[in-house]
């Protein structure tokens, strides 16, 4: 039964990746058929990323009242629903609505499998899921690229994937009474991971003005906040910088552009295997330095796109124990009891780091030219790398009580 659960789990984590990453592997081309300037890619990221802060803020009151199994299902068939519209989209303002159920489906239910996974599970099961997160994130720009390809149109793209999605939905409420029937209780020390304490979880949702006040929330905020703004930037403007910049055509760079998201995948399912050795703060360390030099691999101003794409592939390996490694070390570092709304604000900032960023990104371009895109990058990292050291520094003062 456990490793039945456990396996919905990781379906859901890929689940979680499969839409991320659509809008940036198509836009190329969906920009000239829908007729609007290419920076409005981040018009549709602003109102996906809204959407999944709502829900994200929300996640810990669905959670209570619904269960995480009902709130994953539910949350799953929603961005089914909106990738479905997508594909049916025919004008732009029809990709804006249908971006509202997309949003408001990844949230919820991103906050409450992190949270489960951080009480419940070791870090190299924290990695390895976020690692699945990778896989439905790399597979889906390979799909569009296959669609454009073959001249079946990006809405075929997102007509496949919604499909998937449909019958991970099917999935999902067919196994919602698993979560009932095991008992998680400490599986994270159970199960190879460090001991945590047994969640003794406040008798009402914590208020968020509560959460914030606590001691190094604002610092994590902030370097979550400048990571999801790397990582959306990232997968938003990769391709279109390696078409409109580097010169390679609208197929290979929606393909060329996945090399990012494989690089985090691959580096989640390598982290996995150190990451309870390590501990979390070596890998936020070792993977922020890793990103700040793929983003200078990028900006190098060669001729050849090689070193490019091998700087896509280096910042995705550095990206990839970083959020995993925040997330897992939320219950450690703020205490359990407050994990889950600390993990719901968290997802919020990371969203509107996603909101922010990569259309500001799009509107600095628009002036100033796509090649700022790996300068950009590079105050992103620095921005996490900063934030979590003396966020480190902050949480041995709260423990130490000095």
């Amino acid at each position: 039964m456990y490793a039945l659960l456990l396996g919905i789990i990781y379906l859901a984590f890929v689940s979680l990746g499969l839409p991320d990453s659509l809008v940036g592997a198509g836009w190329p081309v969906m920009h000239r058929d829908l007729n609007v300037p290419t920076s409005y890619a981040g018009l549709v990221t602003m109102v996906i990323a809204a959407g999944t802060i709502v829900s994200s803020l929300l996640s810990e009151r669905l959670t209570r009242r619904l269960g995480t199994g009902l709130v994953t299902a539910i949350s799953v068939g929603m961005t089914a629903a909106a990738l479905l519209g997508f594909s049916a989209s025919t004008s732009f303002w029809m990709l804006l609505l249908w971006a509202i159920p997309y949003g408001l489906g990844a949230g919820a239910v991103d906050a409450a499998l992190n949270n489960y996974v951080a009480l419940h599970y070791s870090s190299r099961h924290m990695s390895w899921l976020h690692g699945c997160w990778g896989i439905g994130a790399s597979i889906s720009p390979f799909i569009m690229g296959y669609a454009l390809s073959h001249n079946l149109g990006w809405s075929r793209g997102y007509l496949i994937v919604g499909l998937i999605q449909v019958v991970v939905t099917a999935i999902l409420i067919a196994g919602i009474r698993l979560w009932q029937k095991v008992n998680p209780t400490n599986l994270r020390a159970s199960r190879g991971g460090q001991a945590a304490d047994t969640p003794k979880e406040p008798a009402h949702a914590v208020p968020l003005t509560d959460t914030v006040r606590i001691p190094g929330v604002t610092l994590m905020l902030l370097a979550f906040f400048g990571y999801c703004a790397f990582e959306g930037t990232s997968m938003l403007w990769a391709s279109t910088y390696l078409a409109q910049y580097r010169g390679v055509s609208a197929a290979t760079a929606a393909r060329f552009g996945s090399l990012f998201v494989l690089g985090i995948t691959a580096g989640r399912f390598i982290s996995g295997l150190f990451a309870d050795r390590l501990g979390d703060r070596t890998m936020i360390r070792f993977g922020s330095l890793a990103a700040l030099l793929g983003a200078g691999l990028i900006a190098l101003p060669l001729n050849s796109s090689v070193l490019a794409l091998i700087g896509l592939v280096a910042a995705g390996l550095g990206c990839a124990p970083i959020y995993p490694s925040i997330i897992h070390a939320t219950p450690t570092n703020f205490g359990s009891q407050y994990s889950h709304a600390v993990i719901g604000i968290q997802m919020a900032s990371a969203y509107l780091g996603t909101t922010l960023m990569p259309p500001l990104f799009g509107l600095i371009s628009a002036r100033t030219g796509i090649w700022l895109f790996p300068f950009y990058l590079l105050v992103l990292a620095a921005l996490v790398l900063v934030m979590t050291q003396i966020l480190n520094r902050v949480v041995d003062r709260n423990h130490t009580g000095v």
